[in-house]
């Protein structure tokens, strides 16, 4: 999970490793394919239905269409939304299009799964649940989840973090002691 305030650097960090945007010095190295999610998923989710939204990153990899049926099925199935397949994306909840944008990225065989705080636009239920599936979908995968977030309730789900302050790494580690402190340093309002 990667934290810091407005300005530190986190979605920045997030799209170099997506390669969204070129480095000036240096070079980022990760395995590939990389997903990546939007904080907003209608910046993302381009197509009509549901479906076809989710095969639309699979027209580069020269599938037959049986694959590609196969890959949106099983994308969707693992984020439990089989259902909505032929759904109208607009039909949608911000949770369930969210959800939609992470299948799109598992329906690539992506190894690492970057969100740019896919919670933000969320009511307390979804949050809840798009944080719990996005766990069960590392578990059960092996996907590399790095997950920018302001809400530090979300540190419970993941195993590591770090606090980023203008564009530097300033600690790193256990969740829970990052959690306490940067609670504690809050101003009281």
């Amino acid at each position: 999970m990667l934290l810091g305030t407005n300005g530190s650097g986190k979605s920045t960090l997030l799209r170099l490793l997506a390669r969204l945007l070129t480095p000036h010095s240096g070079q980022v190295e990760l395995i590939q394919p990389v997903g990546f999610v939007f904080q907003n998923p209608d910046h993302q989710l381009v197509m009509p239905t549901v479906g076809a939204d989710v095969a639309f990153g699979l027209v580069s990899e020269h599938l037959s269409l049986v694959q590609v049926r196969q890959r949106v099925s099983e994308a969707l199935s693992a984020v439990n939304l089989l259902p909505l397949q032929n759904r109208p994306i607009y039909t949608l909840s911000g949770g369930q299009k969210q959800r939609i944008a992470i299948a799109g990225a598992i329906a690539r065989h992506c190894q690492v799964l970057l969100l740019d705080e896919p919670t933000a636009l969320l009511d307390p239920d979804s949050q809840r649940e798009l944080v719990a599936n996005v766990r069960r979908l590392v578990k059960s995968r092996g996907l590399t989840a790095l997950w920018v977030t302001h809400r530090l309730e979300e540190l419970s789900f993941c195993d590591g973090a770090f606090l980023l302050e203008q564009g530097r790494v300033v600690d790193q580690g256990n969740p829970e002691r990052l959690r306490q402190q940067l609670l504690k340093n809050q101003p009281v309002t």
